[in-house]
């Protein structure tokens, strides 16, 4: 069906044009979460303000038109798909307000949960929700599932430090529970409404039985059906109706803010990794633990220990444990070192009794825990790594009384060997009886679901029958166990929801059958397809950890939206589906526009680089062999050829002046479609070539200076403050600390190769890289000397697989720190500058240290926030400048305090300076600045 004329024509008016999506691309991207269901929206929405929701909603009411909301989509259980109207979180929901030195903080659903945490962290507190997704997932889907995680436990989820909230009801109709006005008018137009919201509160306490009920089940961590502790925790209709939207999954209203009350965020740390004999003598530990001073205790069986004993990093003996084995991950914090030490005492003293087959005492020793926490992380994409092509990853959550759950664990063991799971794993959250099951499932023939189905029944008998547990501890019910929310609750408790549902979505139009379904088998319909695309992205998993890091997120398409296009382009091609009309939407939304940087591959929990993907695509598409290999051979015309382009359009500056030039520059590039380069009024002026001089040896230190090929060419820009070039700003800061400053031979025939890996010229990439490692090893005498790349990006690409160990090579940051900070004094200046760090210097490992610099150089160090990629990705600024443009959207109003930036790409500072209003240059710049040589 499609949707309402009357609808469509509202929406066309309330949404503009650019906000709208029903094209087979977009509503195919964005029916994808990480869940391992797909619906395909007929209209996808992208909202602005809290009045287009508003608009939206009583538009939908009035049509009877099902919506259903998303904020990053990184939910497991179904819940942020539609297949009618999809309505998603656009840039202007990332509002937050801190009060009372960080007691308590507003967020808008946009935030991402991590984020709201680094505005925190200065006052030492936090949120109280700590899912694993936290990098990724938005206060949105925070709230609406009321997630939890490892640290949070039942007493600081949203539910419980859920200070006030701001809602849209189905209707369209606002309330903000912390404004008096605003509740005043809810009362005015919606006192029947809390009034019967009052009145199922009072039957419902007096309900003895079905209280208990209520009061046992959220003991337990339980996100499985709506919030009814909400009826028996409050007597006030507003506060009823505030704790239902938590963990409602958007089937209730909009949740359009949320005030936390934070918590303490204790600075000192200490982990431990203890293995037991068995699964009873583990979880009798777990019972002991639970009255210890242990903030997370994290329950590992031998089989999740086994997916990840091949991983670098492990302790050896992980390999060596007994089958039966079964680890407890121990993590305790405190406010001070010496209250640590205690706590730390009395865990091993309480501990002392269990018989233990090995364990990694507590350690203090911040990489140290992180090893021990990548046992515990890795542990789902271990799983998910290794399953079969076409075979999707689920995990699911289940709560058993703590007191039982070495019998629970058991019993779900033997549950995988009966259905035949071999591969599944077992972990979770030990204080709670939260258990995370991990298993491969195939939904590509009848028989496969069948025994998906016959699994499920059995588990939810299980956990939710025979020991009165909880089907969905934290990942929301969703589709995954809407049939299974009467088993689990039972007929009163269930009734009871439905009543709840009706009366706040009278219609039914707030995402149909998510937690509550009339379908007994709504979770074995629209099973996720995960067809084989390519050996690069065939193990993704869907998750969306990718996309908060990815600068056309929001522009086109993220990583994870790449794969599902590109997944679903292969299905159909190997089902001899006509194509073109989608790859031809794929080559702009999926090829074009990806900076290719791979800073996707960070966040991925199985390493999966999109990036390389889409070059591979390109190498495929790349038919001009032979001019490659002609640049390739004339490097040093090439580079003349672009210094003259670089001449003639700083005359054409000249003769037009900046604003006519950027104008009909613009309309030219979009008229040739990339293929003439945007001008702006930070493109550079051309460098001369590097004038080589007889290397005069002496008794300094020598360091081969590597200039990158665009530094050779790109001048300082003709508006910039600071004239003097990259080059010779390098070689003076050297030359200070010291240095006797040496080049290759013939440096502008040699290059990394990057131009040409880009643009899927991988064999004459691979060329020059050979060639220019083979100049660097003759300038360094054998690898005798360091060797001063003055850009990340060059240093990365020729480190990358590095096989001669004899090159010493560093980026600006890597040397300025290792080889400068003893040869220089530095005196940092106030005035306050930005800092952006580069794809690169990420990859290189060197982002904290690039920022410690700058702190070092300036009392006032600006990193703008959510900006992790510029999106100019070599020359794409130039070509595809709305890359850039979207990318930076955020940067100007950022570093308006700041009268410079800092970065290690000369590329990267072209569109940064363009897009900030203010100059970016090379850290050298500010470094040579506020130093002088040291005394000897």
């Amino acid at each position: 069906m499609s949707l309402p004329a009357a609808f469509l024509r509202e929406a066309c008016q309330l949404i503009p044009a650019a906000r709208r999506f029903d094209d087979p691309t977009s509503t195919l991207a964005f029916g994808t979460d990480a869940s391992f269901y797909r619906l395909i929206p007929k209209l996808v929405v992208r909202v602005e303000s809290e009045d287009e929701v508003v608009a939206l909603l009583t538009l939908a009411h009035r049509e009877q038109v099902p919506v259903t909301f998303r904020a990053a989509g990184t939910s497991l259980s179904g819940q942020a798909i539609s297949d009618s109207v999809l309505i998603v979180l656009g840039d202007n929901w990332n509002g937050r307000e801190i009060r009372g030195q960080g007691t308590q903080i507003r967020l808008q659903p946009g935030v991402i949960g991590a984020q709201a945490n680094a505005w925190l962290a200065p006052f030492g507190r936090k949120i109280g929700p700590d899912p694993a997704s936290i990098n990724a997932c938005k206060i949105g889907g925070i709230v609406a599932n009321n997630a939890s995680g490892m640290c949070c436990g039942t007493a600081q989820n949203t539910y419980h430090t859920l200070a006030g909230i701001r809602l849209v009801l189905a209707d369209g109709t606002r309330l903000d529970s912390e404004d008096p006005a605003s509740v005043a008018a809810f009362r005015t137009s919606h006192g029947a409404l809390l009034d019967r919201l009052a009145e199922l509160g009072r039957e419902t306490r007096a309900n003895s039985e079905l209280a208990a009920r209520i009061r046992h089940k959220y003991r337990l961590k339980n996100t499985t059906g709506l919030s009814l502790n909400a009826l028996v925790d409050y007597d006030d209709p507003l506060d009823i109706l505030s704790h239902l939207l938590v963990g409602s999954e958007g089937t209730l209203g909009f949740i359009s803010a949320v005030t936390y009350d934070t918590v303490i965020d204790h600075p000192f740390k200490a982990s431990a990794l203890i293995v037991f004999p068995d699964v009873e003598t583990c979880c009798n530990a777990v019972t002991v633990l639970k009255t210890q001073p242990v903030a997370a205790v994290e329950l590992l069986d031998r089989r999740s220990l086994r997916s990840v004993q091949g991983m670098k990093g492990m302790p050896a003996f992980v390999r060596e444990l007994s089958d039966g084995a079964c680890a407890l991950l121990i993590e305790s914090r405190a406010a001070s070192q010496v209250l640590l030490h205690e706590q730390l005492a009395q865990i091993m003293a309480s501990l002392a009794p269990f018989p233990v087959e090995r364990q990694v005492d507590f350690s203090e020793d911040p990489v140290e825990n992180a090893r021990l926490w990548a046992i515990r992380k890795d542990t789902f994409p271990a799983v998910g790594a290794v399953r079969q092509t076409g075979t999707t990853v689920i995990i699911e959550d289940v709560t058993f009384p703590v007191e039982q759950l070495a019998i629970g664990v058991n019993r779900l063991i033997a549950l995988f060997e009966k259905h035949r799971y071999d591969e599944a794993i077992l972990f979770g959250h030990a204080l709670e009886g939260n258990l995370h099951f991990v298993f491969t499932q195939g939904f590509n023939n009848p028989e496969e679901v069948a025994r998906y189905q016959a699994f499920m029944d059995d588990v939810a008998q299980l956990v939710a029958v025979e020991f009165g547990g909880s089907l969905k501890a934290e990942h929301g019910t969703g589709r995954n166990m809407a049939p299974f929310v009467e088993l689990e609750w039972g007929h009163d408790a269930y009734q009871l929801m439905w009543q709840l549902k009706r009366l706040l979505d009278p219609t039914g139009i707030l995402n149909p059958d998510v937690v509550l379904s009339e379908d007994p088998h709504i979770h074995l319909k629209n099973l996720k397809p995960m067809p084989a695309a390519d050996d690069i992205v065939d193990k993704c998993i869907e998750c969306g950890f990718c996309e908060p890091v990815c600068p056309s997120k929001g522009l086109t398409l993220s990583p994870r939206q790449r794969i599902v296009m590109w997944r679903d382009i292969q299905a159909k091609k190997r089902a001899g589906i006509d194509t073109t009309a989608l790859e031809h939407d794929y080559q702009y939304q999926g090829i074009d526009t990806c900076a290719a940087t791979g800073l996707c591959a960070q966040r991925c929990p199985v390493g999966i680089n999109t990036g390389e993907l889409v070059k591979k695509l390109r190498a495929q598409a790349a038919h001009h062999q032979k001019t490659a290999t002609w640049l390739g051979e004339h490097f040093a015309t090439a580079l003349n050829g672009a210094r003259f382009t670089l001449h003639a359009a700083n005359g054409a500056r000249m003769l037009l002046g900046a604003p006519r030039l950027a104008s009909l520059s613009a309309r030219l590039t979009r008229a040739s479609k990339g293929r003439v380069p945007q001008w702006t009024p930070a493109m550079p002026q051309a460098e001369n070539a590097i004038r080589f001089t007889p290397a005069v040896t002496d008794a300094r230190p020598r360091v081969v200076y590597l200039a990158a090929c665009v530094s050779r060419v790109m001048g300082p820009a003709a508006s910039d403050r600071e004239q003097m070039s990259l080059l010779d700003k390098t070689r003076g800061l050297l030359e200070k600390a010291g240095y006797q400053v040496v080049f290759p031979e013939n440096q502008d025939s040699l290059c990394c190769g990057q131009p040409f890996a880009s643009k899927g010229y991988a064999e004459q990439a691979e060329h020059k890289r050979q060639e220019l490692i083979a100049a660097l090893l003759t300038a360094s005498r054998g690898g005798l000397d360091p060797i001063y790349c003055d850009t990340s990006p060059c240093t990365l690409r020729l480190v990358q697989d590095l096989a001669d160990t004899r090159l010493d090579l560093y980026d600006p940051v890597r040397f300025i720190r290792t080889h400068l900070m003893d040869k220089l004094v530095f005196t940092p200046q106030a005035t306050p500058i930005a800092v952006h760090v580069t794809c690169s210097t990420q990859h290189l490992g060197e982002s904290q240290a690039l920022i410690d610099l700058a702190r070092r150089c300036s009392t006032q160090v600006v990193i703008p926030e959510g900006i992790h990629c510029c999106g100019f990705a070599g020359d794409k600024g130039f070509t595809t400048p709305e890359l850039n443009d979207h990318a930076l959207r955020t940067l100007k109003n950022a570093v308006q305090y700041c009268e410079e930036g800092i970065s290690t790409s000369r590329t990267c500072e072209i569109g940064l300076s363009s897009h900030s209003g203010i100059d970016y240059h090379s850290l050298v710049y500010l470094v040579d600045r506020v130093t002088r040589p040291r005394a000897l």
